[in-house]
Formats: C-alpha cells, structure tokens, sequence
C-alpha cells in the first residue's frame, strides 16, 4: 500500500482575512453562493458584501438549514444551477463547511472554506460527514480533492464562544492517537493510502500544541484576547489536525462519536466534545497505563471537556441503552475496524462505562 498526504490547495490564517473574502473568491469566479447562517449573515454580511464590492465581484446567500444531509445538499445544487454561481463559500461552522464542500462536488465547481469557529478539523479535509436530517450520522462522503482554500480570520474565531474552541480541542486531541493506532493496524486512512511520516509528525505536533498551549489559550480567550497561543490552538484545530486526521486516519475516537449519535441525549453536545470521550474509551480498549490516562484526563478538565456519561447528557447507563452506540461504533462502514485488534459492540460499551468511572474519580464524583 502507498503513503497517501493529502492537504487544502492554500490555507491562510490571521486577524482580518474575512475583510478580503472578496478578493480570494474572484480569483476562482466572479459569481459566489455563500452558503451561511441567518446569525452569521447579521454578524458578517454587510462585511462579506463590502469585501465583494470591492472586488467587482456578485455574491449571492443562501442560508444553512442547520444539518448536512441528502435534502438540504440537493436543494442548494439546485440554487448554484439556477442562479448560475461559479463558486461555493462555507461561512460558518463544521456542517456548513461539510455542505458546502458537498455542493461543490456535485455542482463542479470550487470551494472555500472561511470558519467563524474553530470546533472542528472539518475545514481542511476532502470529506463531509453525512447525517440524516434528524441528526443520525449516516456515512463518509470522500471528494477527489480537498477544499480549494481556507480562511481563518483569527480575530473573528477568537470572539466566538469559548466552548467552541474548546469543543475544537477535543475533536483535535483524537488525532494523534487515531492516526497511532492506524499506523500500528496499516489501516488504509481517508487519504486512500498507509500512514507516512509526514502525517505522523503532524498528528503528534497537533498533540503536542495542545498540550503546551491549550490552557494558555483558554485564559486568553476568557480575557477577550487573541495571543499566540491562541493562534497555535486555532491551527492546531484547524490545520493540523485537519490534515493529521485526514492522512493518519480515524479509529476508534470518531466511531464512538458516531455511535454517540444514536442517542438523542447527546444531540445538544458539540462533535468535539463526544469525541473526546470516545478518545477515552480508545484508549480505555488500548489498556493506556493509569498515569498517562489520569495526566490526560486531568488535562482535558482543566480545558473543559466532557469526561463522563453525565456531561455528555446521558443518566441510563445500563448495558441494554449503550449497546446501540457500540453496534453503531462497530459498524463496517465506520472506522473501528482501524483499530490494531478486533473490537466488538460490547467491548466498546465495556470501555465507555470504564472511561465514564475513571473520569468520575478523577473529578472526584
């Protein structure tokens, strides 16, 4: 099998970008769909409509219905063929960026992701995560090539809600580990190939960024401020874990996740912080040595992230409620058979209830 790195033609971070929106967009059409939330458009739209008009170029909004599914995909299609726009910007947040990027390839035409958040590493990556319209993850969608460029304006993201940035943290925390446990299997990753050195090295910088830098970010962000350290954790939960997850692969964190949705208790949670608790249970099935496991949880609580049931929303923890969330997480169309050894259903509902205890102690509940 071959080393596949696969990466966002250009990525372009730093206070201010989204004044320019305009002038990137023209230089891949003169006629953009801007793909965006009512919310996001009273905060942003007068300033991407200006960034347009300075460009000599026509942008027109469609507001986001609020999932990535089959519907709302085809109906946004259907606005790009009939007002003839040759070119697609996700405004926003993950969903946005996954529909956006979705529309692109249906449509044939380019992309460009600029987050308001930094809750996920879904903007750099050439797959959308598909949900029903209820919200119940339904599959993987992978493109032949990933977004054509990414704007993140850092004084915008560094205003949003901190339990974004935090949620971001969490969904970044897993990519090491994930892309470790690839390695180990020779899964095939998401890039279609085996885990190269590249890939590796940038998993374990996005660990070691938010290790160093993730509380340093936290205090900056509760003070109003963006510092570098908050630049850092922007990249590392954009950027390097974008493509850390990307060419290292998933495993057994994110099939958790998904298995997660299936239960309507934790619909109101972040994707980054049920993926944090399904990077516990990987680790749980992994045997992680106590001390590394109760450093890490110690961690994630100084940031703010969910480390049991309770957190997540969900209060039946009995075998029978759980067991749906391991068959889901074990399902062959998810990512749980990257793992180095088989895992079964109730193996995964063993490892949660062992994560949910372990954190409670160390929270001490």
């Amino acid at each position: 099998m071959k080393n596949i790195f696969i990466s966002p033609s250009k990525y372009i971070q730093g206070p201010g970008v989204m004044h320019e929106i305009g002038e990137y967009a023209v230089k891949f059409g003169d006629s953009a769909l801007c793909l965006i939330s009512e919310g996001g458009y009273r905060r942003f739209g007068a300033q991407i409509n200006e960034s347009f008009g300075e460009a000599d170029a026509d942008v027109l909004f469609a507001f986001f219905n609020g999932e990535c599914c089959r519907p709302e995909i085809d109906r946004l299609v259907r606005v790009v063929e009939e007002n003839r726009r040759d070119v697609i910007i996700g405004v926003g947040g993950g969903k946005i960026f996954d529909t956006a990027k979705a529309v692109a390839y249906y449509a044939h035409i380019p992309v460009i992701v600029a987050p308001t958040i930094a809750s996920t590493d879904a903007p750099c990556s050439g797959l959308s995560v598909i949900y029903s319209p209820e919200g119940v993850f339904e599959e993987y969608l992978f493109f032949p090539q990933n977004p054509n460029m990414v704007l993140m304006d850092t004084a915008v993201i560094a205003k949003s809600p901190l339990r974004l940035t935090v949620s971001g943290m969490g969904d970044a925390m897993a990519t090491y580990f994930e892309a470790r446990a690839c390695c180990a299997s020779g899964a095939t990753t998401c890039a279609g190939g085996n885990v190269g050195v590249a890939a590796m090295g940038i998993a374990r910088l996005c660990y070691d960024t938010l290790r160093a830098e993730g509380e340093k970010a936290k205090a900056a962000i509760e003070a109003g401020a963006c510092t570098q350290a908050v630049e850092r954790i922007i990249e590392a939960n954009t950027l390097l874990s974008g493509i850390g997850f990307e060419s290292g692969g998933l495993a057994g964190a994110h099939a958790v996740h998904n298995g997660l949705t299936k239960l309507a208790e934790c619909h109101h949670m972040q994707h980054g912080e049920k993926v944090n608790f399904g990077t516990l249970t990987q680790l749980v099935l992994e045997n992680m040595p106590k001390e590394e496991l109760d450093d890490l949880l110690g961690w994630m609580i100084r940031i703010g992230l969910p480390v049991t049931f309770a957190q997540l929303g969900v209060t039946d923890t009995s075998r029978e409620h759980l067991l749906p969330v391991g068959e889901a997480a074990c399902a062959d169309n998810d990512t749980m058979g990257n793992m180095p050894f088989p895992v079964t259903p109730d193996d995964v509902v063993d490892a949660m209830r062992t994560a949910d205890r372990l954190g409670r102690a160390v929270l001490g509940k």
